[in-house]
């Protein structure tokens, strides 16, 4: 399954791009599940995140790496995959696509696609991962006021 969220801010690209950084990916954890930040190398080409979540009764680790990132004048790109994710995925692909807009702004869209090997369990998840996503917008706007 796959969606899109974009959200425009009023900071520049070269001021958004300096700024997505642990603190920033801190700020963007929704309240559920807790998410302890085990290892955060940056968003470059083979960077790595590692995530433990906490279900209350269970915990589950989540390995990303940073597959691709690419650089323009006008747009700057990265892409996590996950390489060790919770029971209920199979496969995870984030793309972050960091946009200067005419106005001197920036559009940061979130691009994600992912899979469950249990077909019903996307449908659950869905909305759950859209709305979790969906909660990065105003923090965004927050952040780069």
């Amino acid at each position: 399954m796959r969606f899109v969220i974009n959200t425009q801010v009023r900071a520049n690209l070269a001021t958004v791009w300096a700024n997505f950084n642990k603190n920033l990916f801190q700020a963007l954890s929704p309240p559920f599940p807790p998410v302890r930040l085990l290892r955060f190398d940056g968003s470059l080409k083979d960077d790595e995140v590692h995530l433990q979540l906490d279900f209350f009764v269970f915990k589950q680790m989540w390995i990303s790496k940073i597959s691709e990132q690419e650089t323009t004048p006008e747009q700057i790109s990265f892409v996590d995959e996950g390489i060790q994710l919770p029971f209920f995925l199979s496969y995870w692909r984030h793309k972050h696509v960091l946009q200067a807009l005419p106005n001197g702004g920036t559009r940061i869209s979130d691009e994600v696609t992912f899979k469950s090997s249990i077909k019903m369990i996307e449908y659950v998840l869905f909305p759950v991962l859209y709305l979790q996503f969906l909660y990065r917008k105003p923090i965004y706007k927050r952040y780069f006021q």
